[in-house]
């Protein structure tokens, strides 16, 4: 049986990112655009299940006005984990400022944990958890626009061709 340490280590770097990085930016990736459709089902169930809730016949249903009070709820507050890892990546690689990453995550906990506890109300800070999947999208975006920009050009990282 062989193990990861027994493996060959290929060398073979992108612009200062190892290829397990690379595939791990990848995977954050496809995990915040997992993240990007929960919050359009979310958006799509709310949109849906109020306006059925809001037609005189549908009035006393009550499991109508539950999937449009609590299944965008639940289907925002799935994407934290997803957001949380991309976050670790983000931070890990560097590919944003560490500061904006620690502010996102810090005010987007602080603000759903406070509507929670103080408040009784958590749309305000699962709000603060849609920007965070988005921002994260651009993050991603930049990064692999990066890479490829650079492998289009040829050039090594921090250099520039002279015409």
């Amino acid at each position: 049986m062989t193990t990861a340490l027994n493996q060959p280590v290929s060398n073979k770097s992108r612009h200062g990112f190892a290829p397990l990085a690379i595939a791990r930016i990848k995977g954050a990736q496809r995990a915040n655009q997992l993240a990007i459709y929960l919050i359009y089902a979310a958006i799509f169930a709310f949109v849906v299940f109020g306006t059925i809730a809001s037609i005189k016949a549908f009035h006393d249903n009550q499991l109508l006005y539950q999937l449009f009070y609590n299944l965008p709820y639940a289907l925002v507050a799935l994407t934290i984990p997803a957001s949380l890892y991309g976050a670790f990546i983000i931070y890990r690689y560097r590919l944003n400022q560490a500061s904006m990453v620690i502010m996102t995550i810090g005010v987007s906990s602080i603000v759903l944990l406070g509507g929670l506890l103080f408040a009784d109300t958590a749309w305000l800070g699962l709000s603060c958890w849609v920007g965070v999947a988005f921002l994260f999208k651009v993050s991603f975006t930049r990064f692999f626009n990066f890479l490829a920009a650079q492998e289009q050009t040829g050039s090594p990282e921090g250099t520039t061709k002279k015409p």
